[in-house]
């Protein structure tokens, strides 16, 4: 979230901010709000300073009688300042994160520039096949019997293709850990109060999260488990409420998770396959850097993610999102869009181009809402900036390959940098 003092004192540039990213916030409101949050605290702490001094000496009769008033008073000032701080904190975590100066402001989310592309459209001497009926063909992907045990939107892996998941994996991992990552694998779940200070919403009316209720009745909402649509949640919430050391800094992490996700509202954009699914493995890199670097690190996730597919010979192309685009928390979004030759295109012709990463420079946004932060030299406390980069989606990634390699006979070839990964260094795939 934002320093809500930076809010009071650029309420025009929040709202302007706010409108560009079609983010609907009641920022007077929010001011409203902060002013009576701390009219309210103001008043408790003056009472409570009252109490505390009247109860150091032996009170009389009367002035027992006035502290009982006073904590009635006290107690009826702060279930009013729980219930505005509920509403202030509410309409805080729904103000969007600043924007890049070189972000394009548009209200077209497709509207996004391409900043480089790496290789061409695949060309084939023949009609080639979409994902769906290569796996089909090849036994690699199993949809009816998933949709049977989980329903639909769920998949089997098969044979070679599951494989390939972790032939995959492993490719990013080494990748990664070359340039200085520590690998990790996370937990599926994480509360929502993680969730809420990295600046999603667990429970809009559009969201992404599968919540798990009543996780522990004890507990407050917040504490309930939700099942993480990325590791960035668990990586964000890893240093949760932590100071880190300057010279400790940048703590770089990839880690490996099950993704999972509702696709609510999704329905009219392109779902064929195991293209859009409720469920996934996804690589992730994570920084926690100073900010003066934080410009650095971004650059370096998007190289990296360069790296895996120029590797993996997939032809990509790189788009900077435009205010549209922008997820919440993010300062400036990165994506790699491969060349799938099976997806249609908006005049439904064969091929187009669809997102297999994201890199996202988050800044302090969720370092303020997380509580993290590092100590400088002089032994004063600021926060993190925290930036995030898909290494691999398998899903997507496997689409890619599929259809980008498919040969004239109906087998596939592997790219040559996974075969190594591979049993047997499996080089084709072919019919069983």
């Amino acid at each position: 979230m934002l320093d809500i003092k930076f809010i009071r004192e650029n309420v025009e540039l929040i709202k302007q901010n706010c409108q560009n990213r079609l983010a609907k916030v009641d920022v007077d409101r929010l001011i409203e709000l902060d002013a009576e949050r701390r009219e309210l605290e103001t008043k408790i702490d003056e009472l409570r300073g009252q109490r505390n001094t009247t109860s150091k000496t032996k009170p009389s009769a009367e002035e027992i009688s006035k502290m009982k008033g006073l904590g009635q008073e006290i107690k009826t000032l702060e279930e009013k300042h729980e219930l505005i701080y509920s509403q202030y904190k509410s309409l805080l975590l729904q103000v969007p994160n600043l924007t890049h100066p070189k972000v394009i402001v548009s209200r077209d989310e497709n509207d996004n520039p391409t900043l480089e592309t790496f290789g061409l459209p695949t060309k084939f001497k023949f009609t080639p096949l979409d994902h769906v009926q290569l796996a089909q063909n090849l036994d690699l992907i199993d949809f009816d019997r998933a949709a049977k045990v989980s329903g639909a939107k769920f998949y089997y892996l098969k044979n070679e293709a599951a494989l390939l998941e972790f032939a995959l994996i492993q490719y990013a991992l080494e990748i990664a850990v070359k340039h200085g990552f520590t690998p990790l694998t996370t937990p599926d779940l994480a509360k929502q109060e993680i969730l809420q200070g990295l600046g999603y919403n667990p429970r809009g009316e559009s969201t992404q999260i599968y919540n798990l209720e009543n996780t522990d009745p004890s507990q407050k909402p917040e504490s309930n488990l939700s099942l993480i649509g990325t590791a960035e949640i668990t990586m964000g919430g890893y240093h949760m409420n932590e100071v880190l050391n300057e010279e400790d800094l940048p703590k770089k992490y990839v880690a490996v998770s099950h993704c999972f996700r509702t696709e609510a509202g999704s329905y009219s954009k392109f779902s064929k396959g195991i293209f859009r699914v409720h469920q996934f493995t996804k690589v992730e890199m994570f920084q926690y850097v100073l900010p003066e670097n934080g410009e650095a690190a971004h650059q370096e996730l998007l190289e990296i993610e360069k790296k895996i597919f120029k590797g993996l010979k997939i032809p990509f192309r790189v788009v900077d999102h435009n205010t549209a685009d922008l997820g919440g928390p993010s300062y400036r979004t990165y994506d790699l869009e491969a060349w799938m030759p099976g997806k249609p295109d908006k005049k439904n012709g064969a091929g187009d181009w669809a997102e297999i990463t994201s890199a996202s420079n988050c800044t302090d946004y969720q370092a303020r809402g997380l509580n993290i932060k590092y100590k400088d030299k002089a032994g004063e406390k600021h926060f993190v900036y925290m930036l995030n980069g898909t290494a691999i989606a398998v899903s997507r990634a496997l689409i890619a390959i599929l259809e980008n390699y498919q040969q004239a006979d109906g087998s596939i070839t592997i790219p040559k940098v996974l075969q190594k990964y591979l049993p047997g260094k499996i080089k084709v795939i072919k019919r069983k």
